[in-house]
């Protein structure tokens, strides 16, 4: 039975993602901060059932600490067995502009973004190069592809994962082991609900012509896209044009935003 290990796994995509798994019969291990949190999500999988004896394990870890989460690791492949799927899910977004923000705000999303998936990622890694199979799912944003004003933060941590994955993905080219990014766009959850009362204005201007997307529409487009072994998953029209032609579409975007903000950039 296949196991899949989500670090975020308590609430928004990551539990989404582990839902379809679990329906699927697959063993699912969730990783987050709150055990609370993680319990109910744990009781809301096996009471849903599937189509099989998936069981589910859950573990407490903050992911920006490395220890914890190898630790975390270590127990959920002991409990479930090795991570045939790896699902990076484990995010932090504060808008606020950069001159106001605090350092130590700053630098959290940084480590749980970005060192967040690295951790897990690295926790897994050996054990799929030895049996030469895996997936590797690491959750960027579509805040990758642009600056967005109040998000400097959080599009460094997610732009950062682009280069991270690249690499990674040449380094195991011989071995067996896949890698995947996925590029949601704004998605109701929880984590929106609290990101959109303080986005600004200004950022609003530059990505309300997107409307959120379903949590488990999502979750079924990132799922389906693992299964299908895609490099890449990208969301909606604008988002997949803005990954293949950003260089020519973001000049339009600021020129609209300056139009309607009367602010220059």
């Amino acid at each position: 039975m296949p196991h899949v290990i989500i670090t975020g796994g308590s609430s928004g995509i990551g539990l989404a993602i582990a839902e379809l798994y679990h329906a699927r019969g697959w063993r699912v291990s969730l990783l987050a901060r709150g055990e609370e949190m993680l319990d109910m999500a744990a009781q809301k999988l096996e009471s849903a059932g599937g189509s099989g004896e998936g069981r589910v394990f859950w573990a407490s870890a903050d992911v920006s600490d490395e220890q914890a989460v190898q630790s975390a690791i270590s127990r959920a492949e002991a409990m479930n067995g090795p991570c045939d799927v790896i699902v990076a899910s484990a995010g932090r977004v504060d808008p606020q502009d950069f001159d106001v923000q605090s350092a130590q705000i700053f630098e959290s999303q940084l480590r749980v973004n970005f060192l967040g998936t690295v951790y897990a990622i690295r926790a897994v890694l050996q054990g799929m190069k030895q049996r030469r199979s895996g997936t590797i799912v690491a959750i960027s944003s579509g805040a990758a592809m642009i600056g967005i004003p109040g998000y400097a933060a959080y599009c460094a941590s997610k732009s950062a994962l682009v280069g991270f994955v690249e690499a990674l993905r040449a380094e195991l080219s011989q071995s067996g082991v896949k890698v995947c990014i996925t590029f949601p766009p704004d998605t109701l959850t929880p984590q929106y609900e609290r990101e959109i009362a303080l986005r600004s204005d200004l950022a609003q201007t530059l990505m309300g012509t997107v409307s959120p997307w379903p949590v488990d529409k999502v979750a079924r487009k990132i799922v389906a896209g693992v299964g299908e072994g895609r490099r890449a998953v990208h969301f909606g029209i604008a988002l997949t044009l803005m990954s293949f032609f950003a260089p020519f579409i973001k000049p339009v975007l600021f020129w609209r935003m300056r139009r309607l903000s009367g602010r220059s950039l």
